[in-house]
This record gives structure tokens, C-alpha cells and sequence, in this order.
């Protein structure tokens, strides 16, 4: 079982780091072999293949609200960049490659950001909630997820958890992405928008479905460090049923181990006196 300790990097060696991968990434876009997907589909094709919402406006202990608002403010802007694109077989949907910058330029506000477990503010922060999103959908679909980064740190309770831990995508521009390649015949198109209450996504297809997925962890599990902290463990899997609903498979879809930055116990007993 993989053992995790807080790292601590100073600002030079995370900005030279930053540069360092960032230029390795725009190098890939240039020279590498992938096709990237970059066309939009303005009519939804017609088949719903998996959707899903999550809530926009939650309380976070210490985190402000105005955060919160703002991060509503960049997943407009973000949502619209994304919102009906196409991957066709064979093209490689990157989160970043369409995304671009988080840019004052482009309207992006300070917004939560999570930076080696801490609470902390920048230009475009939320908008992990849209990976989040798009990482779970694409759970639930044949697309082959090629390029996803989990979070080293849990830093809030499971409170009104409806997802298993680990189930998310984490993103910074542009080194840690998500990237889904299309393997099946069939085109594939992402639609997500915003409500006034939810960030909403869909993986719609233009012919039906012959597989759904049941995605759920198995090897829950939280461990007490030798250098004091708390480390949760779990993996992913998803069970395949085809269209009468029997089950054929059952596959492993990955492992997550990250450092919890609050006391489990105590949190466990707080919950039961209240």
C-alpha cells in the first residue's frame, strides 16, 4: 500500500517545475502524435448516453462564499468553450488543449484553489469541479480515459458525499489534464452547461448504448502515518452490465491514496453528536 507524506517544495523549485512541464505539454501539442478533438456539434446528438449535476454554491468550512461565486463565474466561461464538442473515433478530447489559459484576458476571476492541501485563491480556481464532473461521466461510457491526475490531498469532509473518494479529476494549466480518447466507432459529444442551481454535464452519442456502468470503490480504507498524519486509500472499479442488463464484467478502473488535511475521528464524532 503506497505511503504518503506532505511534501514541501520552495517557490523557486514549483516555478521552475511549472515551467518545466508546461513547455513539455506544448511541445506534445505540437509534435505528437494525437488528433486532437476541436470541432463543436451545434444540434445535441440524439442519443443520451450518461448525465450527471453537481451542486454550484456549497459551504466549505473556511472557505468565503464570494469564492464560490466566482468559481460560478469561471465555469461559465469555461462550460462555453467546452459545451457541444465532438470526438470522433480515433480523437483525443484534452481538457486544456480546448480550455486555454485561465486568463484575466478572458474574464476568469479569483477563485478557490487547492495548492498542496491548502486553501488558497487564484485566476480561473473552481474549475476542477468541471473536471470532476467530466471524469465521472466518462465512467459511465466506452470512452478510454488516457490522462487523469487524482487528488494528493483530502481537504474537507465527506459531508453530503454522493460520489465515491477518488472519483474526481484534479487540473492545473496545463500539465496536470484530462484527456479521453475515443476507441469506439461510434462520434461521441459533450454537453455541459450551467443551471441556476448546477453545473450539468452529458455524454450523448449518435448511436444507443450497448454497455451501461455501475461505477463503485472497493478497499476503503484510512491509515495513520509514522509522521503523524492520516492517509485515505480506496480503489475504483465499475461493474459492465450490456442491454438486458446482465452483467459481464467487472474492471478496475484505478487506486487513490491521499493525505486527509482534517482528523477523521474527531470529524466521525462531531457528526454523531450532532
Amino acid at each position: 500500500m503506497e505511503s504518503l507524506k506532505p511534501i514541501k517544495r520552495s517557490p523557486v523549485r514549483i516555478y521552475l517545475g511549472k515551467k518545466y512541464y508546461r513547455s513539455k505539454r506544448y511541445l506534445d501539442w505540437i509534435f505528437g502524435d494525437k488528433k486532437f478533438s476541436v470541432k463543436k456539434e451545434d444540434r445535441p446528438l440524439k442519443q443520451l448516453v450518461f448525465t450527471h449535476q453537481t451542486l454550484l454554491l456549497r459551504e466549505l468550512k473556511d472557505v468565503d462564499m464570494w469564492l464560490q461565486h466566482n468559481k460560478v463565474k469561471n465555469l461559465k466561461i469555461a462550460t462555453k468553450k467546452l459545451n457541444k464538442v465532438i470526438i470522433r473515433p480515433g480523437e483525443t478530447f484534452s481538457y486544456w488543449r480546448l480550455l486555454g489559459n485561465t486568463t484575466k484576458s478572458k474574464g476568469y476571476v479569483d477563485g478557490m484553489i487547492l495548492h498542496y492541501g491548502k486553501v488558497t485563491t487564484g485566476v480561473g480556481g473552481g474549475l476542477c469541479q468541471l473536471s470532476n464532473l467530466i471524469y465521472w461521466m466518462t465512467l459511465h461510457t466506452p470512452l478510454t480515459i488516457t490522462e487523469r491526475y487524482r487528488h494528493s490531498y483530502d481537504v474537507f469532509p465527506d459531508s453530503k458525499r454522493s460520489q465515491p473518494f477518488g472519483s474526481g479529476a484534479t487540473c492545473a494549466y496545463n500539465y496536470l489534464d484530462l484527456q479521453i480518447k475515443n476507441e469506439t466507432n461510434n462520434t461521441y459529444q459533450l454537453v455541459v452547461y450551467l443551471s441556476d442551481t448546477h453545473l450539468v454535464g452529458e455524454w450523448r452519442s449518435e448511436s444507443q448504448p450497448i454497455q451501461t456502468y455501475e461505477v463503485y470503490e472497493r478497499e476503503h480504507l484510512i491509515t495513520r502515518e509514522y509522521w503523524g498524519g492520516y492517509v485515505r486509500h480506496n480503489t475504483i472499479h465499475r461493474k459492465v452490465f450490456n442491454k438486458e442488463k446482465i452483467q459481464i464484467d467487472d474492471e478496475f478502473v484505478t487506486e487513490n491514496h491521499a493525505i486527509m488535511m482534517y482528523e477523521p475521528l474527531l470529524e466521525q464524532q462531531t457528526e454523531k453528536v450532532n
